[in-house]
């Protein structure tokens, strides 16, 4: 199906492309003039609707000679619907689809029902007791259906029943790198472990030491690659840790030898089990003097895993991630289980990958860490991930270096995909981009008419909720720097216990706090809750204008910890800031490598790595994080002092301007009491 232009359907029905052009407008369609072509959505319904109307107007013409051509369309559609007194409708009940069922302009019936007291514009739903009031009022009869669970349930399926099947030939495939989850409990060294093979530092850039994103990268060892998938161990990232579980071969879990088994640890097994797939315990911190690995074996027996120093099949590998005790023997153990599953797949064949993370990123726009899981990802494929599609425009290894393609196996952020699909959603690449085009816009206005359904539902809830004396909800909109982020926040709010209060998420999305949430807060009576995001210019004005609180956390127990103290009706954690330094930005340095950094002046205080920020511009707060680095000409220092120059650079933050105002202080935190 291809777009129509106007002047094909002025020429299709014998009347002036300025005729063509007032109908469209009278509907609601903006237009670009005569050139402009009718979207492809549109196109069935623009032709039923002007055969409706046009054919019926040159007939009138013919046998009345001349007459006013508003008079005669309406009269036409009045003719219409005369023989028929019923009218069928699905719900929801769209005020467009209400007009042309029953024969009259959109505007005419929202004009009919304001006068009934419903205000709805165009594109919105009415209540079916207000269609049916405003049918009679046409003398016609309402015949409501009820829309069929199956008819958009279809669509949103990842495979679709018109997408052809790859066989693959058996001469194609190929070894590949086993995919090896790290899992267990919050603190016991699963980063550290990755750290420690890979020489690098991932925690000491997280935000209190923890891991609060999940994410992939690669590895060699004699030889042979080996893709690591780190989870977060907090109990608020259920989600995240099942997500790492379902995308493994081998999962690896974690547990400190002081500690044993730890509610996170148990859980994380349950995600391993059900996944079906192989498990090697790393027994971590054999190197503190309390450590008891044997503590560790007899909690693995409780939880039906029987290690082979007992006489079972499960290997308990003692490591250190501090030492790199061990590291040799887990690194073999995980290729000799890789060689027993004989893992292959097919680099000829189209890729299927599995997203990991995804965010919306300043300068490059939605951004997904994907992990291809079969065939070869190429720059320009056309793909296609849950309701988004596009092309592939660039990837980025975990180096930071652009790739022109990723095998099996092999973790990338990838660029080019339409909106930002949600975490663990399967991206497949289509034969062309107008087939997972047509895929993604039936997904969408499938999945927007499930949720006009649902918001009819949630309306009328709230609206009565607010009638109710007993009412007593805490609304809140949370945005996160990347979709895992936000669903595990949303997940652990909502099993919160609590009778008396619950938490309402009215909104959850990624990306900076903008106008828009400020709006939606206020409408809603809501609190935003940003999560390693800044808010954008001029948003805390208007924040203020309407009386919407924002609160920004860069650790999600301070967050949950806040939420809780507010839902049992305490007093907010006592918080002493304590300023310590302010610096002034003098100018921006972009670097070849790495985020841009800012050469400023201390004019107070001094600055500390390690210290709290916040960016003031023309005293507004855009950013609350870290001090990540500093540096003094060639050389990093741990702080800076009143009356110096620096380098500094922040926690995820790049946004600088000149003259913007850096905040350094500390947090002093005391429990709140009651009493």
């Amino acid at each position: 199906m291809k777009k129509v232009k106007i002047k094909e359907l002025a020429q299709k029905y014998g009347v002036s492309p300025a005729e063509i052009l007032r109908e469209l407008e009278s509907e609601g369609i903006e237009t670009d003039g005569l050139s402009c072509m009718v979207p492809l959505e549109l196109v069935d319904l623009l032709k039923e609707h002007f055969e409706g109307v046009f054919k019926n107007k040159a007939a009138d013409k013919e046998a009345a000679g001349q007459s006013d051509d508003s008079e005669t369309e309406t009269a036409t559609a009045s003719d219409s619907v005369a023989g028929d007194s019923e009218v069928h409708l699905k719900s929801p009940i769209i005020v467009k689809a209400l007009a042309e069922a029953v024969g009259k302009k959109p505007n005419i019936v929202i004009s009919d029902l304001m006068g009934m007291g419903v205000i709805a514009a165009i594109n919105q739903t009415v209540a079916p007791e207000a269609a049916t009031k405003l049918c009679q009022k046409y003398g016609l009869t309402l015949v409501l259906d009820k829309r069929e669970k199956s008819v958009h349930a279809e669509p949103l399926k990842e495979q679709t029943q018109d997408e052809d099947e790859f066989v693959d030939n058996p001469d194609d495939l190929k070894p590949r790198p086993p995919v090896v989850t790290f899992l267990g409990h919050v603190d016991h060294g699963k980063t550290s472990l990755q750290d420690k093979i890979r020489d690098t530092r991932v925690t000491a850039g997280e935000a209190g030491g923890i891991t609060q994103h999940i994410g992939a990268s690669t590895v060699s060892y004699k030889g042979k690659k080996i893709t690591f998938i780190d989870t977060p161990g907090h109990e608020a990232f259920t989600q995240m840790r099942a997500r790492g579980a379902n995308a493994t071969d081998i999962a690896i879990l974690v547990v400190a030898a002081d500690d044993g088994f730890m509610p996170q640890t148990v859980e994380a097994l349950t995600h391993a089990k059900a996944a079906k797939v192989p498990i090697i315990v790393a027994i971590n911190k054999m190197d503190l003097p309390d450590a008891n690995a044997d503590k560790v074996l007899l909690h693995m027996q409780q939880n039906g895993l029987m290690s082979e120093d007992w006489g079972g099949d499960i290997a308990a590998v003692r490591v250190s991630a501090l030492t790199g005790m061990g590291l040799d023997s887990l690194l073999e153990r995980i290729l000799l289980e890789s060689e027993m599953l004989e893992l292959r797949a097919n680099p000829k064949r189209p890729a299927e990958a599995i997203v990991l993370e995804a965010q919306l990123e300043q300068g490059l726009g939605p951004t997904a860490n994907i992990l291809v899981q079969n065939g070869t990802l190429k720059m320009g494929d056309p793909i296609l991930c849950g309701e988004y599609y596009g092309k592939v425009k660039s990837m980025i290894a975990e180096d930071g270096k652009p790739a022109k393609s990723a095998g099996p196996s092999t973790p990338v952020k990838l660029v080019g995909l339409s909106g930002v699909p949600e975490a663990g959603s399967i991206l497949k690449v289509y034969k062309t981009e107008r087939d997972a085009r047509l895929v993604s816009e039936d997904r969408m206005s499938s999945k927007r008419a499930l949720s006009l359904e649902k918001a009819g539902v949630s309306l009328d809830d709230i609206f009565s909720q607010m009638d109710a004396a007993q009412r007593n909800n805490l609304h809140l909109i949370v945005k996160s720097d990347v979709r895992g982020s936000g669903e595990a926040i949303v997940d652990a709010l909502g099993r919160l216990p609590s009778e008396k209060i619950k938490v309402d998420v009215v909104m959850s999305g990624v990306g900076a706090i903008t106008e828009n949430d400020v709006m939606l807060a206020a409408a809603s009576h809501a609190i935003i809750i940003g999560f390693h995001v800044r808010v954008n210019p001029g948003v805390n004005t208007l924040a203020k204008r309407e009386n919407v609180e924002i609160r920004l956390y860069t650790i999600i127990y301070e967050l949950l910890e806040d939420i809780i103290d507010a839902l049992e009706g305490r007093l907010a954690p006592d918080k002493r800031e304590k300023e310590i330094g302010m610096a002034r930005i003098l100018k921006i340095f972009s670097l070849s490598k790495g985020p841009k950094v800012c050469g400023c002046m201390v004019d107070k205080g001094l600055v500390r790595v390690g210290a709290k920020a916040r960016v003031f511009r023309d005293k507004e707060l855009i950013f609350n994080g870290e001090v990540r680095s500093l540096r003094r000409f060639q050389d990093d220092v741990k702080e800076v002092k009143v009356g110096l120059e620096c380098g500094i650079r922040l926690d995820n933050f790049a946004d600088f301007n000149e003259d913007d105002i850096i905040q350094v202080y500390e947090v002093e935190l005391s429990k709140a009491s009651l009493t």
